[in-house]
């Protein structure tokens, strides 16, 4: 009785993951068929916003047999092809710069940095002001604060010891 046991305990276990599997690779392919099917519709949609040259071509448009290029240009869904890819381009090139522009935010955070708000304004100033306080924002997210302040007391504590060390000789 209790090989079975074993047995459907291991079958169990196994068949979930197995179902997760299954599970993930139907949303990756859902997911996959949402965005081809949304970036055609925007690009036919834009496609037929717009119109380029018209439908009549003039004839000198057909010299020494180059006119392929022409018809393809000519067509909205190809232009509305174009401009989504276009644009998807800048917007994928602004999420990636806003990106860089937190990193400062983001390591702050990470960090558990007590500078996080600091951090935060001085790189909202660097966005809008000028971009000098962003890279202050920089320093103050990545400089290592405890190094520091270990650095500072031992210049400390080794100037006034030398201080002590030389006041009773002075003394004498």
């Amino acid at each position: 009785m209790s090989k079975t046991t074993v047995v459907a305990d291991s079958a169990c276990s196994t068949g979930r993951p197995t179902l997760q599997r299954i599970r993930n690779a139907f949303f990756r392919l859902f997911k996959g068929t949402v965005i081809v099917g949304s970036f055609t519709l925007i690009s036919v949609l834009l496609g037929k916003l717009g119109k380029i040259h018209g439908k009549d071509l003039p004839e000198s448009y057909f010299l020494d047999g180059y006119p392929v290029i022409l018809g393809l240009l000519d067509s909205e869904v190809f232009m509305g092809i174009i401009f989504t890819i276009t644009l998807s381009i800048i917007v994928y090139v602004l999420y990636l710069l806003w990106q860089l522009h937190e990193v400062a935010v983001h390591k702050a955070q990470q960090k558990s940095s007590a500078h996080t708000q600091i951090v935060f304004a001085l790189s909202l100033c660097g966005l809008f002001i000028d971009k000098t306080w962003w890279v202050l924002a920089i320093i103050i997210a990545f400089t290592r604060w405890d190094i520091i302040g270990n650095g500072i007391v031992n210049i400390i504590r080794k100037g006034t010891s030398q201080t002590n060390a030389t006041q009773p000789n002075a003394g004498e």
